[in-house]
């Protein structure tokens, strides 16, 4: 029990032993925990993060280490981040780029999803150019429309061919992967009016894995990027991808540098 010390009212007086009971069970106020986050440098020079606070929130974001502060100190970005950002920005304008985010990676489909497209517009084209030809000039006496007219409907039909022919290279092409040094930005255009953008932070990227299947995806190297989140576990796959060993090997370097705190490496995007 407390003792009441007499010179000060009711104050209860904590006895020696019970102080030293507890220096033993809490230890020395000074002394704070440390782990594989808190012993990461609070800062890096030219780079706009906390190398603790994306190692945390990378992984183990339900475990508190360290602390953000409510007004965090603005970090100054070298001049070769800020350089490549603004030309990043001026190249990809439609994107949300934050402050020292740099596109590495721009992913478009491989050509040879234009094949069946291009295929088939091109071979009713060619049909109705046979019809042309083999249509009789002279109608008189038949039920026959007459071969200004027919050249007039295949005409329509030739133009709204190539119309339709024309939307679906360029809805397969709008189809597009981007990879930063903060995130990955999947554009996926399903049709004229149907647009879906995906972002996902590297740091929540779980597995980054590639597949060919078949002849021709092994011959002319293309196949699909499937990457895991954690959490929700939800997947994220683009088809059509152009050398596809390679951009896997780069996505996941990058999740590795960023999940331990490390700047991403900058690379060239020369897709």
């Amino acid at each position: 029990r407390p003792i009441l010390d007499p010179n000060s009212g009711d104050r209860p007086e904590v006895p020696p032993a019970a102080k030293a009971a507890q220096a033993n069970v809490l230890g020395p106020e000074q002394t704070s925990p440390s782990s594989h986050i808190t012993s990461a440098p609070q800062s890096l020079e030219g780079q706009s993060f906390d190398p603790q606070m994306r190692s945390q929130y990378a992984n183990e974001p339900g475990t508190v280490h360290a602390t953000r502060e409510i007004e965090p100190e603005k970090r100054e970005i070298s001049k070769e981040l800020q350089k490549r950002h603004e030309e990043s920005k001026k190249r990809y304008p439609r994107l949300n780029l934050s402050e020292g985010e740099v596109v590495i990676l721009s992913i478009r489909r491989h050509p040879i999803g234009l094949f069946l497209p291009l295929l088939g517009g091109g071979s009713a084209i060619l049909a109705l150019i046979v019809a042309l030809i083999v249509y009789p000039m002279d109608t008189v006496g038949s039920a026959l429309p007459s071969y200004g007219v027919f050249v007039l409907l295949v005409t329509l039909v030739m133009v709204l061919i190539g119309i339709g022919t024309y939307l679906a290279i360029w809805v397969y092409q709008k189809n597009q992967f981007f990879m930063t040094n903060e995130s990955v930005i999947q554009e996926i255009q399903h049709s004229i009016f149907s647009k879906r953008e995906q972002t996902v932070s590297l740091g929540s990227i779980e597995d980054a894995s590639f597949r060919k299947s078949g002849i021709l995806q092994t011959m002319l190297d293309y196949g699909t990027i499937r990457l895991s989140t954690e959490g929700e576990e939800t997947t994220y796959r683009f088809a059509y991808v152009e050398n596809p060993r390679e951009q896997v090997a780069i996505l996941n370097n990058g999740v590795e540098a960023f999940k331990n705190g490390r700047p991403v490496e900058l690379h060239d995007d020369e897709n």
